[in-house]
C-alpha cells in the first residue's frame, strides 16, 4: 500500500511539474502590467523562445487594465498564447468604462506589426488595443502596421487565430505571403474587429484550404467603454476602397459566417481563388463582393445562404452588391440583397443594381431576392461572351426574374 501511495504522489508530483513547464504564466518571465512596454516585449519574447522547444503554450493572465507591450514580437514555432477570452464584441470593460481589461495587450508602437507568427502556433482568448486611436476624428487616424501577421523568413503552416478582439486596429492580420514563401493551414475563427483601413483578414499564396470562420466587423464593437466609432470615421474607412476580407492565390478557400459593416467593399476574391462563401452579412458596404478569375478550370465560387446590404461609396452608380470580373464560373444560391438608410455612415439608401457582370464568365442564380436598387434591371452584364442563368428569383417589384 505505502508503495502504492508513494506511486501516486510521484505520478501527481510528476503532472504537476509537467503542467507547469508546458503551460506558464507571462508573468512568471517578467511580463507586468507595471512594466513599460519595452520592458514587456523583451521578457515576452524571451519566454516565447524558451518555450518553442518545448511546444508549451504561454497563459496571458488577466489584469486589470492589461499589459503595455511593443510590437516587433515573433511568435516562434510550436509556441501557444493563450487569454482567458471568447470573443468580446462590445469590448470588456473597467469599473470606471475608461477602457478595456483582462487577457488584453495594449499597444502604442506604430512602427512594428505587433506579433510575427511562425508555423505550428496559436493565439486565442486575447484582445488587443490601441489606447491612441482616434474613434470620432477621422483627421487623427493612426496608421498602425498589421496586429498580426506571418513571418516574411519563411513559409507558415499551421496557425490557429481564435477567439481574438481587436480595438482601434488599423489592419488586423495580414497573411499575404511575398513572391517565393507561402503559408498553408490558416484558420481564422470568431475574430472581432473594425479596422481603420477597411482591412481585417488578408490572405495571399495560401494554398492548402484557408478557412475564415465565425469573423464579425463592426463599428461599435467598443462600445462598452464608450469608443463606438463616429459616422465621421466610419465614413473615412469607407472612402479607402479596401476590403474587409481579401484573397487570393489559394486554393479552395472556406469563408463561413462572415459579418462586416461600414467598408468599402466586403469580401474580395481575386483571380487566382477558388471556393466556397456561405452563411454571410456583409451591410452598409459599396461592393459586396467581388468575385474575378483567371480560368475556366477551377476559379469558381459557390455562394449561398446570404445577404448584402450596398448602400456606401461615392455614387450610387458605383454601389453594386455582387461585381463579377474575369473568367470562371459562380454559382449563387439563396444570396438576398436589399438596401435603405442608415444613420451609422453617409449613404445613398440604395445600391445600383444586384449584379454586374463584366468579364466573360458564367453566372447561375437560384432563390435570389432582389431589393433596394435604382436600375431598371437588377443584372447588368457589360460583356458580349457572358452567360448569367437565374431560376425562382424575385426582383425588387416582387416578381419573378428568369433569365437565360
Amino acid at each position: 500500500m505505502k508503495r502504492i501511495l508513494f506511486l501516486l504522489c510521484l505520478f501527481v508530483w510528476a503532472s504537476v511539474v509537467f503542467a507547469q513547464r508546458g503551460m506558464r504564466s507571462v508573468q512568471d518571465f517578467g511580463v507586468l502590467p507595471t512594466n513599460t512596454p519595452a520592458q514587456n516585449k523583451e521578457n515576452l519574447q524571451r519566454a516565447i523562445d524558451s518555450m518553442s522547444p518545448l511546444g508549451g503554450a504561454l497563459l496571458v493572465e488577466p489584469v486589470e487594465g492589461g499589459y503595455p507591450v511593443d510590437g516587433g514580437i515573433v511568435l516562434r514555432r510550436n509556441v501557444s498564447l493563450i487569454g482567458v477570452h471568447g470573443p468580446t464584441g462590445r469590448g470588456t470593460a473597467l469599473p470606471d468604462r475608461s477602457g478595456p481589461t483582462g487577457s488584453l495587450f495594449v499597444i502604442t508602437d506604430s512602427l512594428h506589426p505587433f506579433l510575427q507568427v511562425e508555423s505550428a502556433t496559436r493565439v486565442s482568448g486575447l484582445q488587443f488595443y490601441y489606447p491612441r486611436q482616434t474613434h470620432n476624428d477621422s483627421t487623427r487616424i493612426i496608421a498602425y502596421p498589421p496586429t498580426i501577421s506571418m513571418s516574411q523568413q519563411e513559409s507558415v503552416q499551421g496557425v490557429t487565430l481564435s477567439s481574438l478582439t481587436f480595438y482601434g486596429e488599423y489592419f488586423a492580420m495580414d497573411f499575404r505571403a511575398r513572391d517565393g514563401i507561402i503559408c498553408e493551414q490558416i484558420l481564422f475563427e470568431h475574430c472581432y474587429g473594425y479596422p481603420l483601413s477597411g482591412q481585417f483578414i488578408a490572405i495571399d499564396r495560401c494554398y492548402d484550404i484557408p478557412r475564415v470562420l465565425h469573423c464579425h466587423v463592426n463599428p461599435a464593437n467598443m462600445r462598452e467603454f464608450g469608443r463606438t466609432f463616429s459616422r465621421e470615421v466610419v465614413d473615412a474607412v469607407v472612402r479607402r476602397h479596401t476590403f474587409t476580407y481579401w484573397i487570393d492565390h489559394t486554393d479552395n478557400a472556406q469563408l463561413i459566417d462572415v459579418f462586416t459593416f461600414g467598408a468599402f467593399g466586403g469580401i474580395f476574391l481575386g483571380k487566382e481563388t477558388y471556393g466556397q462563401l456561405t452563411n454571410f452579412n456583409l451591410d452598409c458596404v459599396g461592393i459586396g463582393i467581388y468575385k474575378n478569375g483567371s480560368n475556366w478550370k477551377n476559379r469558381n465560387w459557390q455562394i449561398s445562404q446570404g445577404s448584402i446590404i450596398a448602400n456606401a461609396g461615392d455614387r450610387v452608380e458605383n454601389t453594386h452588391p455582387i461585381l463579377i470580373d474575369g473568367v470562371g464560373h459562380t454559382a449563387l444560391t439563396n444570396v438576398e440583397a436589399f438596401s435603405g438608410d442608415n444613420h451609422a455612415l453617409t449613404n445613398h439608401a440604395a445600391s445600383y443594381d444586384y449584379l454586374l457582370v463584366r468579364g466573360p464568365a458564367t453566372v447561375t442564380m437560384v432563390g435570389c431576392r432582389m431589393q433596394g436598387y435604382v436600375a431598371d434591371n437588377p443584372i447588368q452584364v457589360q460583356h458580349p461572351d457572358a452567360h448569367v442563368h437565374a431560376t425562382a428569383c424575385i426582383d425588387k417589384s416582387g416578381h419573378p426574374l428568369e433569365r437565360k
